[in-house]
């Protein structure tokens, strides 16, 4: 018999769909990915796997670890019947959120969506039936490679792809910063910074930004930016913690040293949805497309999307888990529609 729902993903979006997919006894099957770093690191459980403190998700006053709160969220989905995908079979092995996860779940390999039921491919080859689904596979963070820069961003080391996410921890705050990156979510990012940190470096690798006009004239006027052109970041200085940047001169060629307490990369995102194209509508970023952009409806009926995979602007765990909770209703609401229960 096919599923009557299959969620691709697991970050805030995916274990929200599933919790509430679970509790409408959808009995929601889960493909929560395996980690890889390509070279962005990418594991289950999204990007908050590289959130050390989460201090701006409701219900946890004190703040919370990235990868503690998205363990709450998956045992939360397993008590009421969520199943994984694992490579041992469909009884996720649910770890205790002090110690992370097993990392056995499978990706999806493929999907099939030219027909209902539509087809969910494993990895190992298994192919799946479901009357409907669920993508929320999230975008990841464009970094910059280097192999300091990943650890530090691993180890809650000073680096980070969020600085609404992460800007306001204590250990930024009067303290000099970077950003890295030349576009409007540059400038965004930086200005955000400022209200923290005693300067910010803004680091581009040419002599001009690409952002907008205004956005140009925000950042060239704000008295605590100060603009780094013709710069790239070749590598990431400290043990424990970020100590400093080693830059190149495009131009000259030539390299030093920039001492920063913070790195904060602001060089784009790129959705995790190259599975789906000529299966379902992708803008030109590749995100899915919302028939209706305040619901999770996309242009393959039964097919419904949330989180970042489908958010080219918020890109935060409250509206990603949001966007799940939509399309677990939509999704409920379609099967009851279809006679399904």
């Amino acid at each position: 018999m096919p599923e009557k729902v299959i969620i691709i993903g697991s970050g805030p979006a995916g274990w929200t769909a599933a919790i509430y997919a679970a509790r409408a006894n959808l009995q929601p099957l889960v493909f929560a990915g395996r980690p890889k770093q390509t070279p962005s690191i990418i594991l289950p459980g999204g990007q908050l796997m590289l959130t050390t403190e989460v201090e701006n998700f409701p219900g946890f006053p004190e703040g919370i670890s990235g990868p503690k709160m998205m363990s709450y969220f998956e045992r939360q989905a397993v008590r009421f019947g969520t199943r994984i995908v694992t490579d041992e079979g469909l009884n996720p092995d649910v770890s205790n959120p002090d110690d992370g996860h097993s990392y056995k779940y499978q990706d999806c390999k493929s999907v099939d969506l030219s027909q209902r039921p539509f087809k969910v491919v494993g990895e190992d080859g298994k192919v799946f039936e479901t009357h409907s689904l669920i993508v929320a596979t999230g975008a990841t963070a464009n970094w910059l490679g280097l192999p300091n820069e990943m650890r530090l961003a691993q180890t809650g080391g000073g680096v980070s792809a969020c600085a609404v996410c992460d800007g306001a921890l204590p250990i930024f705050r009067n303290k000099e910063l970077a950003v890295v990156g030349g576009g409007d979510s540059a400038v965004e990012e930086a200005t955000y910074l400022t209200k923290f940190a005693s300067k910010v470096y803004m680091i581009h690798r040419r002599d001009q930004l690409r952002a907008s006009r205004i956005m140009q004239q925000r950042a060239l006027s704000n008295p605590k930016i100060e603009m780094v052109w013709n710069s790239v970041v070749v590598d990431v200085l400290g043990d424990e913690r970020i100590s400093g940047l080693r830059l190149k001169d495009t131009v000259t060629g030539e390299e030093r040293d920039l001492p920063v307490s913070g790195l904060f990369l602001a060089i784009g995102h790129t959705p995790a949805t190259s599975f789906l194209k000529g299966q379902l509508e992708l803008d030109e970023k590749g995100y899915v497309k919302l028939r209706d952009p305040g619901r999770s409806f996309t242009s393959v009926e039964g097919v419904f999307a949330a989180g970042d995979c489908a958010d080219t602007i918020y890109r935060q765990a409250i509206t990603a888990a949001g966007m799940g909770c939509r399309a677990a209703i939509d999704c409920e609401r379609w099967l009851a529609d279809q006679g399904i229960h």
